[in-house]
């Protein structure tokens, strides 16, 4: 589909596809961990996890870019380690933009996945346990292909918010074209500027186009995922 977009545009398009995948693929494997222990386990400090991964839902985004620059920042205590230790520098990089999208999203992409989680009858469970089966077994055989439709579509959702990460992004990494304007950074960028307006449409109607496409493709693989479980 032919937006009309130029180059500049086409590349905050790109950098925000490249952004929201890495921070989806980085976040499920502890997004699923972490459901999965907000909706099994009973464990001191359980209410506290809960808190603190539905946080970035509740301050508003540009706190958690501020408490990412701190921690993370040339000068933060973390951002200070990783470039020491390993030369890796994320604030100001598209990394620290990904980092930042992933965090926005955890909320959406833990809480699908805890009700699909918690949906699981626990007997299917126990009675493959009956018959021998190891835990790792009965998550990988049982209790997985079981949750897999809100796994898809957790993972969907934080691609989706990630990709309309706004207020943490620009805080914790600026708005530098090429490097770490996405697309509503970019569409701000051009709010800002005489003529501007026209770019910044476009680059809103790209923005509809692909959140409703990540919608759209959250429900067709959520029912795809239901019905292969079903055996329909």
């Amino acid at each position: 589909m032919d937006l009309g977009l130029g180059p500049a545009e086409w590349e905050a398009v790109r950098l925000s596809l490249w952004v929201s995948m890495w921070a989806t693929l980085a976040s499920l494997p502890f997004g699923l961990l972490v459901a999965f222990a907000l909706a099994r386990w009973r464990f001191p400090g359980r209410a506290l996890l809960n808190g603190l991964v539905h946080l970035p839902l509740i301050l508003p985004p540009v706190v958690t870019g501020y408490l990412l620059l701190s921690l993370f920042g040339r000068r933060g205590p973390l951002g200070q380690i990783l470039e020491q230790s390993f030369g890796i520098t994320i604030a100001f990089q598209w990394t620290g933009a990904a980092l930042a999208a992933a965090i926005m999203g955890f909320p959406l992409m833990v809480r699908a996945m805890r009700l699909a989680i918690e949906a699981v009858d626990p007997k299917l469970e126990e009675a493959a346990a009956t018959l021998g089966a190891s835990r790792i077994t009965i998550f990988l055989t049982v209790t997985l292909p079981l949750v897999l439709p809100g796994l898809i579509a957790g993972a969907i959702l934080g691609f989706a918010k990630a990709l309309g990460e706004f207020g943490a992004t620009i805080t914790f990494v600026s708005n530098i074209p090429g490097q770490t304007q996405t697309l509503p950074s970019a569409i701000y960028a051009f709010l800002q500027v005489p003529g501007g307006e026209n770019a910044a449409l476009r680059l809103v109607v790209a923005s509809i186009a692909l959140a409703m496409l990540a919608l759209a493709l959250s429900e067709w693989f959520a029912k795809a995922a239901a019905n292969r479980v079903a055996g329909r």
